[in-house]
């Protein structure tokens, strides 16, 4: 019998997490086929891309892409319907991927939930939707455990995708080999023995729109006062950069170097990162590089974010270590004087840098030991019946 899968992603992060697991199932699995919505590396992975990842949006943002929404929904159920896999992985992207559950649940088709929905942060009545329509969820943070484990959904903890991924960037993880780091700046044009900072302005059209004017005004500012340092700022694979030129030929022109692709392996080589929310947070922490977090989101998100979300912080790295390990910068606040004094005091202060490292290596402990990719792949082939 043929082994097909099914992976659906719909964004960045989320992507790279589906071709971290294919590239686990071709090695543990030989022979299965595996299509899914995704982009250019679960592609490489050998992914079969039923529509390309759409991308994901706040309230404002949703409206305009409801249509290729709505057109990928109904391909990936044409699909289904004509390729029958055995079990599917539905990544993140709940609105999306909690109607492809539902569907894919009257098929007949296993599903296994990889990367939960943030309950524990906001719209916690998810949960009784995610025990109606997921046959397991495969669990990337500790605390989510106790959740699952009250609402009765067959549930493990696999560990963080970020950790498999930085596994194969060794050689410069962990405070960046002075060989790793020349390496990736000769690559990059960049001089391997002065500091680096890295940009991460997000992988959204819509984070890009809001922050990299934020960015580059940080960027001249720190630029002036430590003129020794250098700049990459790497965008995601699947990002369309045309309605940015303009914004990020300022950024080359100014000295920074702009690509595509490579986030981890520049933040493997950085000494300092100015990040906006989201997983490049957890990456930079558990490669114990000091960075604060900025976020700018439309009023009107922001507004119902307040009243419906329920955590104190937004980055996973505060929000792991329970405290305010890195300073967070949002709306308002996400200003270039309060963030260059911020990024200010990173350069210029040892002992902020290894107080801030100390604690990114307690946070990473709870992960330590845990191969999330493998486990992931494993628990596939337990659902599908091809072990």
């Amino acid at each position: 019998m043929s082994k097909t899968l099914l992976i659906v992603a719909g964004e960045s992060s989320g992507e790279l997490y589906g071709s971290l697991l294919a590239a686990e199932l071709g090695r543990i699995a030989p022979g299965v086929r595996i299509m899914g919505v995704g982009g250019e590396r679960m592609e490489a992975e050998g992914v079969q891309i039923i529509r390309r990842v759409s991308g994901a949006f706040g309230v404002t943002e949703l409206v305009s892409h409801l249509k290729d929404l709505r057109a990928t929904f109904r391909e990936l159920l044409r699909r289904v319907d004509q390729d029958r896999p055995q079990a599917a992985v539905l990544i993140d992207f709940p609105d999306f991927n909690f109607r492809a559950a539902a569907e894919l649940k009257k098929r007949g088709v296993p599903v296994l939930y990889y990367v939960s929905p943030q309950i524990w942060a906001w719209r916690a009545g998810r949960i009784k939707k995610m025990k109606r329509l997921a046959d397991a969820a495969a669990l990337i943070m500790p605390f989510e455990e106790e959740i699952y484990r009250k609402a009765g959904i067959p549930h493990e903890f696999v560990g963080h995708p970020v950790l498999d991924e930085i596994s194969g960037i060794s050689e410069i993880s962990g405070g960046a080999s002075r060989a790793g780091k020349t390496d990736f700046c000769l690559d990059a044009g960049l001089d391997g023995t002065r500091p680096l900072l890295a940009l991460l302005p997000g992988s959204r059209p819509s984070e890009l729109k809001r922050h990299l004017p934020l960015f580059h005004e940080v960027m001249v500012r720190f630029k002036r006062e430590f003129p020794d340092w250098q700049f990459f700022m790497p965008l995601a694979p699947n990002l369309e950069t045309g309605p940015f030129g303009e914004q990020l030929r300022a950024f080359t022109e100014d000295g920074a170097v702009v690509r595509k692709g490579g986030a981890l392996k520049a933040l493997a080589a950085s000494d300092a990162a100015l990040i906006a929310s989201g997983t490049a947070t957890l990456q930079a922490a558990f490669l114990e590089k000091p960075f604060c977090v900025v976020y700018r989101l439309s009023p009107l998100t922001f507004f119902l974010g307040r009243m419906l979300v329920k955590v104190k912080y937004v980055s996973l790295v505060n929000i792991l270590s329970g405290g305010r390990t890195v300073r967070e910068f949002l709306q308002g606040e996400a200003n270039p004087a309060l963030v260059m004094a911020e990024m200010r005091r990173i350069a210029a202060d040892p002992g902020y840098r290894e107080g801030m490292a100390s604690s990114f290596r307690t946070v990473r402990a709870a992960f330590e030991g845990r191969r999330a990719s493998r486990r992931v792949a494993e628990m596939v082939c337990e659902m599908a019946g091809w072990r």
